[in-house]
């Protein structure tokens, strides 16, 4: 397995772009992590999901995998920790099951929330008020990339606790 330090750089060679791009959150940033390009090499997601289940409590009945870059992650992690995984809609599709989150119900469950990268938490506070308004219990999150724009403030503010594997500066 790579080392954290060795995953930090291999992170940051495959994912960190140089540009303009507006965040998902409103924000423009001259720099960007393109997940999926350290979440579609499978050496690169097996080390994440391996160090990222290292800091984890086992405080929670469910991993919570975020539509897109926190399913496969979650997958991963199911895995590694051998959790179940749900798969966590944007919003409720309107056909079939008509369900937002796939995978088991959360009604009762403790839910830990895996995203990829957070800036602000807007994604996050999105599917956390929808999940606890069908009865899932959450407090915790993890991620990859913290990309120290206010986000683990912003969570705190909502009583969740935010765990990343790297912040950007850790990042380079």
């Amino acid at each position: 397995m790579l080392s954290r330090p060795e995953l930090s750089r291999a992170i940051n060679a495959a994912a960190r772009l140089q540009g303009v791009f507006t965040l998902r959150s409103g924000v423009t940033a001259s720099e960007y992590f393109d997940k999926y390009r350290f979440e579609s090499d499978p050496v690169l997601l097996l080390a994440v999901a391996r160090h990222l289940a290292e800091r984890l409590s086992q405080d929670f009945d469910a991993l919570a995998g975020l539509e897109m870059g926190g399913i496969p992650i979650a997958t991963l992690l199911s895995q590694v920790t051998e959790k179940p995984a749900l798969f966590i809609r944007k919003k409720a599709k309107d056909y079939g099951t008509c369900r937002l989150a796939e995978g088991g119900e959360v009604h009762g469950r403790r839910l830990l929330i895996v995203e990829d990268v957070v800036t602000s938490g807007g994604a996050i506070f999105d599917a956390v008020r929808e999940l606890r308004g069908e009865g899932a219990v959450i407090k915790d999150v993890v991620c990859v990339i913290d990309r120290e724009a206010g986000g683990r403030e912003n969570l705190a503010r909502e009583g969740l606790v935010l765990t990343a594997l790297f912040t950007k500066s850790e990042l380079g």
